[in-house]
């Protein structure tokens, strides 16, 4: 296999192992949380390097889960003191245990390869060159690291999914239940921070941060479903790892920055063109639910005065304006609406109200 085929299927294993359990950080609303736990895990590598004095040990792994799960922990002892909102208690913590890597890292690993810039950054066009012998197969360390983490986090999900939705939506009935909301959330922010790690040598923590939310946030724009939602997650943050490797190729420039920045254009179309929850959608119901409103006002004022002595003047055209106060353009447009619609019919400036327009008006008044 080609070192551009591995770059780039390591590349959309790392998407797919992040984005799963990005979907349920986004739907609890603690998407900061994948940042705080990315940058917090280097402490938790260090101290690991400094008691086992090898990078390649799978304790690093350990004590990054370890520290994720203790940031996760702190985070949620100052917000349950309720002096600090969560997203405060996280800006709190997450920096101090991040500083106190960065210090412990040029203080006592200057001639270790344990790099800051590395660690945020990420260079995944060295990954396919650090090779490990897996199952007779020569295969590069980051790929089999990362699918065995995407292995564990598709198991996990799998067996957990109906507790992991119920503890998501209702946490109240999921312990009515018997199940323990508590256990989950500190299983899932376990996956959080081991998938953290497992990426960091390849793709850097800025990009575990951008496949782990930005794929989970576009497909949240898409679907109700939470089995869609999972399903396209995984989708958009392969496609967005694929076309971040060709777009860098094309620019000549970081991997990981080309694939995190097409992870956020994916997301801003998505965000404008979503076909429900889009910004263009928004818009255009909003200016539906206008001109619905218009003609609803417009059925009630005739059904209102369509047997009054005034009927032949409430209720000609001429005269909308200054009983609905509407500009002469917009009343047009209504009365063109609403004809089309068969509320009203129009003989000389006048308007009568259509069998159809009667019953709705009387359906809404109901209602």
């Amino acid at each position: 296999m080609s070192v551009q085929l591995e770059v780039q299927l390591i590349a959309v294993v790392v998407a797919v192992a992040c984005a799963l359990p990005g979907v349920f950080l986004v739907l609890r609303g603690m998407a900061m949380m994948s940042d705080a736990i990315s940058h917090t895990v280097l402490l938790g590598i260090v101290l690991a390097f400094f008691l086992v004095g090898d990078l390649d040990s799978p304790l690093l792994i350990v004590g990054a889960a370890l520290m994720g799960v203790l940031t996760v922990t702190l985070v949620e002892l100052l917000n349950q003191t309720q002096l600090v909102k969560q997203d405060a208690a996280i800006g709190l913590v997450f920096p101090a245990l991040f500083s106190v890597a960065v210090i412990l890292i040029s203080r006592f690993a200057r001639g270790v390869h344990l790099d800051v810039d590395a660690v945020l950054l990420g260079e995944l066009a060295f990954a396919p060159f650090d090779r490990v012998q897996f199952w007779g197969l020569d295969v590069p360390i980051a790929l089999a690291v990362m699918g065995g983490i995407l292995v564990l986090n598709g198991l996990f999900i799998g067996l957990f999914y109906k507790e992991l939705k119920l503890a998501t939506f209702d946490p109240a009935l999921a312990a009515a239940l018997g199940f323990s909301p508590v256990l989950l959330h500190y299983g899932l922010m376990t996956l959080v921070s081991v998938t953290a790690v497992g990426a960091f040598d390849a793709v850097g923590s800025v990009l575990v941060v951008a496949l782990m939310i930005t794929p989970p946030a576009t497909a949240y724009l898409l679907t109700n479903r939470l089995s869609h939602m999972l399903g396209l997650s995984a989708v958009i943050g392969a496609g967005s790892a694929l076309a971040g490797y060709w777009l860098a190729r094309l620019l000549d420039a970081n991997i990981a920055g080309s694939m995190a920045t097409m992870t956020g254009a994916i997301f801003l179309v998505t965000f404008l063109l979503a076909p429900e929850r889009g910004i263009v959608a928004i818009l255009r119901r909003r200016q539906r639910q206008r001109w619905e409103f218009a003609q609803a006002a417009l059925t009630i004022h005739l059904l209102h005065h369509e047997d009054s002595p005034q009927a032949d003047e409430e209720c000609r055209v001429d005269h909308l304006g200054e009983h609905l106060r509407w500009q002469r353009p917009f009343a047009d447009e209504v009365v063109r609406l609403a004809r089309r619609h068969g509320l009203v019919t129009q003989d000389n400036g006048r308007l009568y109200l259509t069998d159809k327009g009667r019953q709705t008006v009387q359906d809404a008044i109901v209602r």
